[in-house]
């Protein structure tokens, strides 16, 4: 965007950019290289917030911002329009996934069972201060598994179906192709479930975490339990155009979560219900909170968490810090605007009641030319 009301200061504007690039560095191969290797949460969820699996572009884009999560979002995003689509990966199911933390809440053993695999869940929230004071290096080297764990494990909520505890649903054979695509596709409500679960996916995980929590303490109608939470490997698989034998093209880390409640169905059949949630990287916050908020927001509009707009709309990354960054740029005429009407209710005390003949401009109304 560009406004009108501001005019010339390319040499300060230069110089603002220079002086931001001195306070935080110069942006070098080895700069990007450590931000890869020292955050990859960090780059999970930036790549998760920009539908974009790159890790190496998502180390430059929190280089080039200065870890600044939403400029680093918008640069991913702004690249991958410019990216062609070549190929449709084919589908990829729970129990193909190499699975390496898979957990449940619900049921103390499950089908294959638990793996903690990589978490700090159990670990004490201490700040290792020999680190920095004696220049110690932890978890150098982490000790081999004294029992290999199993590659893959069937999906939990299958067996439930298995067992009727949860309602079956009916097979997919829809192509790849013709899956509605969020990235290509604007947002319309009412939404599909696919378009839902891809906003989910690709949300601002602060947004998801606070409208999510809020369900937890009691604004929500239904009380979530974990039925599975899932870290893994997917495998990109494709076909090749030319010989039609179908290859792999590498492996991408996604996390899920599957999110029940209780009684659910007919009265005389009660049966769980089942909230979804996944997304690109390891971020196990973000899909736990994302399906409690499937799950409640099929459910009524009595609370805002529960409708579909409120959620996705104020939870889109770009869109909403876009917008709220978008106040520090010049407002000056419009409010200029506001207090000429404001003096002029000073001076004449009887017109209050009285519609401004300049009321304060709404944000379709500032001076924005795109």
């Amino acid at each position: 965007m560009a406004y009108v009301a501001a005019r010339g200061g390319e040499a300060a504007i230069l110089e603002a950019e220079r002086l931001y690039h001195d306070l935080n560095g110069a942006l070098s191969p080895e700069r990007v290289e450590a931000v890869a290797q020292a955050l990859p949460y960090l780059l999970d969820r930036v790549m998760g917030e920009s539908s974009l699996y790159a890790p190496e572009l998502a180390a430059l884009a929190l280089s080039q911002s200065g870890g600044e999560l939403y400029e680093a979002a918008l640069l991913l995003r702004a690249y991958r329009t410019t990216q062609p689509r070549v190929a449709y990966a084919q589908t990829t199911e729970q129990a193909d996934l190499l699975t390496v933390r898979r957990i449940s809440a619900a049921f103390k053993d499950i089908p294959g069972g638990q793996v903690l695999g990589p978490t700090l869940d159990y670990s004490h929230r201490i700040l290792q201060m020999d680190v920095i004071k004696a220049g110690v290096t932890l978890h150098e080297e982490a000790a081999p598994a004294a029992v290999a764990a199993s590659a893959t494990y069937p999906a939990l909520a299958q067996w439930q179906r298995q067992v009727g505890l949860l309602p079956s649903v009916p097979a997919s054979d829809l192509p790849a192709a013709e899956i509605p695509d969020l990235t290509r596709e604007p947002l319309l409500f009412p939404a599909d479930r696919a378009h839902l679960l891809q906003g989910l996916a690709r949300a601002d995980t602060g947004g998801i975490l606070s409208l999510g929590y809020s369900i937890m303490r009691g604004y929500g109608l239904i009380h979530p339990t974990v039925n599975e939470v899932r870290l893994g490997y997917a495998e990109v698989r494709l076909t090749h155009p030319g010989t039609g034998v179908t290859f792999s093209a590498g492996r991408i880390r996604v996390s899920q979560a599957e999110i029940v409640t209780e009684f659910s169905g007919e009265a005389q059949r009660p049966e769980l219900a089942l909230g979804f949630s996944a997304t690109l990287g390891w971020n196990e916050v973000k899909v736990i909170a994302a399906g409690t908020l499937d799950m409640n927001m099929s459910k009524g509009e009595a609370h805002p968490a529960h409708t579909p707009e409120f959620v996705l709309y104020h939870t889109e990354t770009v869109e909403a810090s876009g917008f709220c960054i978008h106040f520090k740029l010049p407002h000056y005429v419009t409010f200029q605007s506001a207090l000429e009407a404001m003096r002029q209710v000073r001076q004449n005390p009887a017109q209050v009641n009285v519609p401004s003949q300049h009321p304060t401009p709404s944000a379709s109304q500032e001076e924005v030319r795109t």
